[in-house]
């Protein structure tokens, strides 16, 4: 059992690939390489993604994407030509501006959204491309209605190759991950309140992080899978913000003991004490502690309990809900419906352009070339500069993905070279031995790609590229050569230019990231009941999601972030005294605050800085002044605090 999973994908990739093959010779298509490119690359690309078999759905809404993508392209790539014929350098720049445009827009959207735009941005650079080296631009339009139609038959292929050969169903990992994370989340719980070793507790909370974050991103993959999971849809929606409810109030016990030990009661103690095996013990310890916080009020129970046992209630109805696919109740209706989620705006608005720079540098200078020179494998070399840097700039480390299709076009050449001069010439134009050949080769890369194997999936695909499958074969050496040698070199300058041009808004972005938690917390002392609804929380993980990514290992500014959120969420829930006074001061606090955030220079930044400091002394007199309970003097004071000891690191890039 375990041997036929391991070999599902490679057999999956292969009917995909063979697959394709067939219906291109049989149909007698321009260029079949195309299908069979678009099969491998839909197949593989999901797969190496996923680092391994990927989820039923996932690669069926890749292969939409890719439609859509291709179709956008095309007409775009129309579109320019019908412009500009009469001007090919300035059709190629506008062409280049185009992708540069799509990378730009890719890199703000969401990650599995962002391939439609990539894809459309080289498609139509693509096209123009091919069709300038072909030398008739009466021929565009004929070749974006082969373009499209290859594709679409790559696709077909791939998803028939992913239904015939059992789908993988992510609900059974979504029923066992959602049931692992509430058992981490009381491990975390103890830790916290034992008030065990700082060190331990910062590793726990970072890896709940990360898998919440992770159990988010399954709830996508389900809704790709099926129609038939909008309830569960729903329930994980909400159970996402409940897990990082509970890592916010289990962290936020932590903090309060370093100034008041005996913070948490002793019964608490005794009963986090005690370990337990599975969420059913889970949901017994939860009837015991909320018939002790019932009995004790809620005045003698500590607010972080009270509403980590609330949260905890709630994942646990929601946890059943989940495994079952049941109707939803009343009372699940009204923990579905308690909060309205809100969404922030992206942080890497400055990273995003620099990908859009990027792109269209690279592309232009290529083109400028290929114009200038005549070079017979310019166009090879520019299809392979607007894939990589269409593709590669959407990931969290594009010099990575770069290298890892450089190294894959270097393996193609000595791989391609032995099935074009060697193998293929030998089939004899035998249909049978030609998708025997191409089998093997594809057997063999499944096995790799889903091992994440760098440089496996660009020598598939680029092995694939050069060797120009026509119906039927001819075998000129040069035309290989020119193959080989245009896209080794298109990925030689894609890595050269994202090495020149370097992206220098990490720290930029790190600082948005940290100002804007500082702004979230700021703007929760507020007596606006609907502003006291909106619920921040997923946003607010999300982008500290995002700074452990950028910043894997700066446990401070983990701490800041994290202390931030936690000021965020108490000062929310506080009991703040209503009076016109306070809600004018809270209003400017948040203007200080956005200036902050807006500020043009180091010099401003530190200037409104300053005067938030000063309007926080000035706030907290004001409490004292209208006798607020220490439910809200203590977080504000705190936040206080935490803004003067790291405005350095809020300040400064």
């Amino acid at each position: 059992m375990m041997q036929w999973y391991r070999l599902r994908f490679p057999i999956k990739l292969t009917f995909a690939i063979i697959l394709a093959l067939f219906v291109g010779f049989e149909f007698n298509l321009e260029t079949p390489r195309w299908s069979v490119m678009t099969a491998a690359i839909v197949a593989g690309g999901t797969a190496f993604a996923a680092g391994g078999d990927p989820f039923s759905g996932a690669l069926r809404y890749r292969g939409m994407l890719r439609i859509v993508g291709t179709f956008i392209g095309c007409i775009a790539a129309l579109t320019i030509m019908i412009a500009t014929i009469r001007a090919p350098l300035l059709m190629l720049l506008l062409c280049c501006l185009w992708a540069g445009v799509c990378v730009w827009l890719s890199s703000l959207i969401k990650l599995e959204n962002s391939y439609a735009l990539g894809l459309a941005g080289y498609t139509a650079l693509i096209i123009v491309v091919s069709v300038d080296s072909s030398g008739s631009l009466l021929l565009a339009p004929q070749f974006a209605v082969e373009r499209c139609s290859e594709i679409i038959i790559g696709i077909v292929c791939a998803i028939l190759a992913d239904m015939l050969f059992s789908p993988r169903s992510i609900k059974q990992d979504i029923d066992r991950e959602a049931d692992a994370l509430l058992l981490e989340q009381y491990r975390l719980m103890q830790l916290c309140v034992a008030h065990a070793d700082k060190d331990e507790v910062d590793k726990t909370w970072a890896g709940l992080v990360r898998r919440t974050t992770a159990l988010k991103g399954m709830r996508s993959l389900l809704m790709m899978e099926s129609g038939g999971w909008p309830k569960v849809e729903r329930r994980m929606a909400v159970l996402n913000t409940l897990s990082l409810t509970l890592i916010t109030q289990a962290c936020e016990t932590f903090l309060i003991q370093n100034s008041r030990p005996e913070y948490v009661p002793p019964q608490f103690l005794l009963l986090f004490e005690k370990p337990v095996e599975s969420t059913a013990d889970i949901h017994k310890r939860m009837k015991i502690m909320r018939r002790i916080i019932t009995v004790s009020g809620s005045k003698n129970t500590p607010a972080t309990i009270r509403s980590w046992v609330a949260a905890a209630s709630r994942y646990l109805l929601l946890l059943k809900g989940i495994h079952t696919n049941s109707s939803i109740s009343r009372i699940e209706e009204e923990v579905l419906n308690a909060e309205p989620v809100v969404r922030m705006r992206s942080a890497e608005s400055r990273h995003a352009i620099i990908n859009g720079v990027r792109t269209f540098v690279a592309t232009a200078v290529g083109s400028i070339f290929w114009l200038w020179t005549g070079w017979a494998s310019g166009s090879g070399a520019m299809i392979m500069l607007a894939v990589i840097t269409a593709l590669a700039m959407r990931m969290p480390n594009p010099l990575m993905m770069a290298k890892d299709f450089l190294y894959g076009m270097i393996f193609a050449v000595p791989l391609g070279a032995l099935y074009y001069m060697v193998i293929m010439p030998a089939t004899q134009q035998s249909m049978l031995l030609l998708c025997i050949a191409l089998g093997v080769m594809a057997f063999v890369a499944g096995i790799f790609i889903q091992r994440r194997q760098i440089g496996t999936l660009g020598a598939l695909v680029g092995t694939i590229n050069i060797l120009t499958l026509d119906n039927p074969m001819t075998f000129h050496v040069s035309t290989f050569l020119d193959g080989a040698l245009g896209q080794a070199i298109g990925c030689f300058v894609a890595l050269l230019v994202i090495l020149l041009i370097r992206d220098s808004s990490k720290a930029r972005i790190g600082r948005t990231l940290l100002n804007r938690f500082m702004y979230a917390a700021v703007s929760a002392m507020t007596t606006n009941t609907a502003r006291r609804r909106e619920n921040h929380l997923p946003a607010l993980y999300q982008q500290l999601f995002m700074l452990l990514n950028i910043f894997p290992g700066d446990i401070d500014k983990f701490r800041l972030a994290l202390t931030l959120i936690i000021g965020h969420q108490r000062l929310r829930d506080a009991d703040i005294p209503i009076n016109d006074d306070l809600s004018a001061f809270h209003k400017q606090l948040r203007h200080t605050a956005d200036r902050v955030i807006s500020a043009s220079s180091d010099a401003k930044r530190r200037h409104y800085f300053t005067r938030l400091l000063s309007e926080f002394d000035i706030y907290q007199q004001k409490l004292a002044l209208y006798e607020a309970p220490i439910s809200v003097t203590e977080p504000v004071a705190r936040l206080a605090q935490m803004l003067k000891k790291y405005q350095n690191t809020l300040i400064q890039v």
